[in-house]
């Protein structure tokens, strides 16, 4: 379970608004730490199943290196372009490598929903391709942080 936002009440999303939102969201941008602590951010696509974000990442990048040496991560996913429209969420904790890796497509339930949501999403398609140059990270948040400016003018806005 996340933890519980504190600061922004006013401007925070409820649990169905966060949903539909990562639902509607195509791009995260991932921030990973390196062995020396520096931090290194990318951008990637995810699928969320209403209780952990899925990643699906090049495992020759720079992020699957250093999440296999320190798995600690944090994703933001955001829009808007004038200040009144700003909204996002920022979703971190430890990222779990699930399934092979590279994936080729053998048979794990645990990804049958996470594939199916990312296919749909991204290829319209109902089955995942595999490409053998991917894998899935699995982060269910121990915090999660949402902000959603329209509030601020209040409900004709939103």
């Amino acid at each position: 379970m996340a933890a519980i936002q504190r600061r922004g009440r006013r401007i925070m999303m409820t649990d169905e608004e966060r949903d539909s939102y990562l639902a509607e969201q195509r791009t995260c941008r991932v921030a990973t730490v390196s062995a020396d602590g520096r931090p290194h951010i990318g951008a990637l696509w995810f699928a969320w199943d209403g209780t952990s974000l899925w990643l699906y990442s090049i495992t020759r990048s720079l992020r699957w290196s250093q999440l296999c040496g320190d798995p600690r991560i944090a994703v933001v996913v955001d829009d808007g372009a004038e200040y009144a429209d700003l909204r996002g969420i920022e979703l971190s904790g430890t990222a779990v490598q699930v399934g092979e890796a590279p994936r080729v497509g053998k048979s794990c339930t645990e990804l049958d929903v996470p594939e199916r949501l990312f296919a749909a999403k991204y290829f319209a398609m109902d089955t995942m391709p595999h490409d053998g140059r991917h894998a899935w990270l699995r982060l269910t948040p121990e915090t999660i942080t949402s902000w959603d400016f329209r509030k601020l003018a209040g409900p004709s806005s939103a």
